[in-house]
């Protein structure tokens, strides 16, 4: 049970990003259901063409003249105009106040409009009453019907529920009043935002195509793809924004509290993805950007999650997140500060992009807050510029995964080849060492003991089998073991043919031990030592094993000073108690070698080398 309890945390703690997107898609879409089911919608949208000319106040101030051009501000209070339409021909020449028919048709930014013409019951477009509620707060045309005669005085209340928004609100609801003749006004103003809208809608359907791509990747195992998920829900979420703040949208979609809320999600998720995408580039400040979209992506699962469990509106919680938004921002462009310092020549341009976003939203942010601009247009236009650059990425990225897969298997079925291989050499070499005739000799060896020294027969029976146990546990030992464990091994064998070559001196300097090394390494050098090198000797011999460590590597010397024999001459391995699958299993397991070195009437020296870079 603990092991499974820490799988599932590796698992959470590797796939982190991707299960915070999860989660955050399901709040948006949890959010955009909760708007769209409780809320009462708005009237359709409906364009006109006239200019109303008067005076205006904020709050209870002076009365000043309304002057074309000239700012009025949409958040420093309620502001009343106070005044008439006037109508112009086609031609623009001035016909007077307008009293017709024909309703005239406001566009709104997120601000209430109360209309009092004369005595006759004021018209109410608010999203703070009951009759409409949040489907007014949004952007939207909404249309208003003359009741009164032509001398009467209008009066217009514009009040901005949020305190906060577009600056500029008054201005563009002021000149974009016209008259709403039929279908070919509403036409004229979905044709205005068509180039946007469509360019959205490519984003979208390029997002899907990504993400298909990055489903295929999965299927197939290939490793990495979370940037390509990373980037097709950028693009995804950048082309909402982009169909959902083109003109017309009310037209084009008339569920209104739907586009407000798909506009602030876009946007919301559309920067939180595209810092995730960036945190990817961090190499030495990882840990902090990954904190930093951690947090992200709490709080944007908390600005959404609140206005489905509170009568807060959606739009209202915009200005936290804009503000938190930012100082995460600011973390990350840190980072990517101290990353580019760092970065190579070659990567400074990649560090130089992923900062370009970052600047826009702060850019756009300021702009939006002074009234500069409204949207974010400096992102619009960069975001076409990186999308452009994020499907050349792809389009290298995919072929290279691809044949990276491709390698994998086959990298893949090679170590099946060569665990294969392994284990048929753990076994080859195991079989070696118990050859009947060294049984043979053994329990002989005991059999002698048992009548002249049974002390001795019984520390030879519990060698022997120590000895046994050691070689039949290879079979089940696919990995290395200790230096320390495999000297074990060695002095069990020692101690068995001592008793048969008293005469024979063993001496060990073990001066690093703490490495791992292919079981049945050593002892096999040492018996292949005593049979081809001392008992060629008239008698005696000596042996010398020695471990020591490098810079670079851990060392292990067999010398003896045995007959030795022509290193010149090709020396069949097989003969030599498993050389060969001793060099094959320090290559293939530890990424080791077997040196030898030897002369005639001298002795052999047989050394190995495992690098330190595999030490466990």
């Amino acid at each position: 049970m603990p092991e499974r309890k820490n799988n599932f945390f590796d698992f959470v703690k590797k796939n982190l990003h991707i299960i915070c997107a999860i989660i955050l898609i399901l709040f948006a879409g949890c959010l955009l259901w909760f708007n769209n089911s409780t809320s009462m919608q708005a009237m359709p949208a409906m364009v006109a063409d006239v200019y109303f000319d008067g005076e205006y106040r904020i709050g209870d101030g002076e009365w000043q003249k309304i002057v074309a051009g000239e700012h009025i501000s949409s958040t420093q209070g309620d502001v009343t105009l106070r005044g008439n339409f006037h109508f112009r021909d086609p031609d623009g020449e001035y016909c007077g106040i307008y009293r017709g028919e024909i309703p005239v048709a406001f566009y709104l930014d997120h601000i209430n409009v109360t209309i009092r013409e004369g005595n006759n019951e004021p018209i109410v477009m608010d999203s703070e009453s009951p009759l409409f509620g949040d489907s007014a707060c949004a952007v939207s045309w909404s249309a208003y019907a003359f009741m009164g005669e032509e001398d009467e005085i209008i009066e217009i209340v514009i009040h901005n529920p949020h305190g906060f928004g577009n600056e500029n609100a008054i201005d563009e609801m002021l000149s974009e009043i016209a008259l709403w003749s039929g279908i070919d006004f509403e036409k004229g103003i979905l044709d205005r935002g068509g180039a946007q809208r469509d360019v959205g809608l490519l984003f979208i359907i390029v997002s899907l195509m990504i993400l298909g791509i990055a489903l295929f990747s999965s299927l197939i195992h290939i490793k990495n793809n979370v940037i390509i998920w990373q980037t097709g829900l950028v693009v995804l979420f950048a082309g909402l924004y982009f169909v959902y703040s083109s003109d017309g949208i009310s037209f084009w979609s008339e569920s209104i509290v739907t586009n407000t809320t798909l506009l602030g999600l876009s946007i919301m998720l559309y920067i939180f993805f595209l810092v995730t995408t960036i945190v990817f580039l961090l190499k030495k400040t990882k840990k902090i950007g990954s904190v930093a979209i951690i947090v992200s992506a709490v709080i944007n699962a908390v600005c959404i999650i609140v206005p489905i469990v509170t009568d807060i509106l959606f739009y209202d919680i915009i200005c936290v997140w804009v503000g938190i938004q930012i100082l995460v921002n600011i973390v990350i462009f840190a980072c990517l500060i101290k990353e580019f310092i760092a970065a190579e020549s070659e990567e400074k341009l990649i560090y130089i992009g992923a900062l370009l976003p970052l600047i826009a939203f702060g850019a756009d942010v300021v702009g939006i807050w002074l009234g500069i601009w409204d949207g974010a247009i400096i992102s619009k236009y960069l975001f076409i510029i990186l999308f452009v650059m994020a499907v050349i990425l792809i389009l290298n990225l995919v072929p290279r995964n691809i044949n990276a897969a491709a390698k994998a298997k086959e990298l893949e079925m090679e170590k099946i080849v060569l665990n294969a291989e392994l284990a048929e050499s753990r076994i080859s070499t195991m079989m070696s060492q118990i050859r009947p005739h060294f049984i043979y000799n053994t329990l002989g060896s005991i059999e002698q003991l048992c009548i002249i020294d049974p002390p001795k027969a019984g520390n030879l029976v519990h060698n022997f089998a120590k000895y046994l146990r050691g070689n039949f546990g290879e079979l089940d030992n696919p990995k290395p073991i200790l230096m320390s464990q495999e000297m074990e091994h060695v002095h069990y064998y020692i101690s068995i043919e001592n008793v048969r070559f008293p005469d024979m001196v063993f001496i060990f300097e073990m001066n690093s031990s703490d490495f791992h090394i292919p079981a049945l390494t050593v002892q096999p050098i040492v018996e292949n030592a005593i049979k081809h090198g001392l008992m060629k000797l008239p008698k005696g011999g000596t042996i010398h094993v020695v471990s020591y460590e490098t810079e670079t590597d851990y060392c292990i010397s067999v010398v003896d000073d045995g007959a030795g024999f022509d290193v010149n001459e090709v020396v069949d391995e097989r003969k030599h108690l498993g050389l060969r699958n001793i060099r094959e299993r320090l290559k293939v397991m530890v990424n080791g070698t077997l040196e030898i070195e030897s002369t005639v009437g001298v002795g052999t020296k047989v050394l190995i080398k495992i690098p330190k870079e595999v030490r466990e």
